[in-house]
């Protein structure tokens, strides 16, 4: 019965925003600094940070592993926990420089699951992350999972407020075409839509693009 929601859901949200051409980032390796960057902060914080590693010539993979780690520290800082995210950097720079070169491309060519397996691997990178580099600076066709798709879906229903990361993305990816430029799209709208309408507190239901789904159970 649902099994059409993700593509329901992302075609009247196209038409509600619009194309929305995201993850915000110049290139692959911005995109994977990025995605370290934002765990457990906003992305305001986050382009702060970039902001001041873009400004110090260091958002390209060799130039940041030349750094110290007290440097790379210090250039994070507005992100919020940065001497443990300058750690985790300094681990994905490692094995970005040392194994691949320095190449994004190359250290991300693969079949999925085994990429996924290798960022996995590294210290400091979780399933959210290592996912939104798969997608957004590698292209595979993968589903991210965050805290605003957990929300909006357990609150309609459609997942359980409850389910592990794994579960809810197998959900999405049964009902969805395995195309990279879909699975982007639709995570910035849900993105959007939990910023704009699915909030934690005081959400906006009456006004939400995604009332075609039904009323929300606010206690999920």
């Amino acid at each position: 019965m649902n099994r059409d929601v993700p593509s329901r859901v992302h075609a009247h949200l196209l038409e509600y925003y619009g194309p929305l051409d995201w993850w915000p980032g110049e290139t692959p390796f911005e995109v994977a600094v990025g995605a370290i960057l934002t765990q457990n902060t906003s992305w305001d914080r986050v382009c702060c940070s970039m902001d001041r590693l873009r400004a110090a010539g260091a958002l390209k993979a060799g130039t940041m592993h030349a750094l110290t780690a007290e440097e790379i520290t210090e250039l994070i800082r507005p992100s919020g926990t940065y001497r443990v995210k300058a750690g985790y950097l300094r681990v994905f720079l490692d094995w970005l420089v040392e194994k691949y070169g320095g190449s994004l491309e190359t250290a991300l060519d693969g079949h999925t699951p085994a990429k996924r397996r290798e960022l996995l691997a590294l210290r400091g990178i979780g399933r959210e992350t290592a996912d939104s580099i798969l997608l957004y600076a590698g292209g595979h066709s993968i589903f991210v999972v965050d805290a605003y798709t957990r929300r909006i879906f357990s609150r309609h229903g459609l997942v359980g407020a409850r389910d592990d990361y794994d579960r809810i993305q197998t959900w999405f990816a049964d009902r969805l075409p395995p195309d990279p430029a879909i699975l982007n799209e639709l995570h910035a709208q849900i993105v959007n839509v939990g910023k704009d309408f699915c909030r934690p507190r005081s959400p906006r239901c009456e006004s939400c693009p995604l009332r075609i789904l039904g009323e929300p159970d606010l206690t999920s």
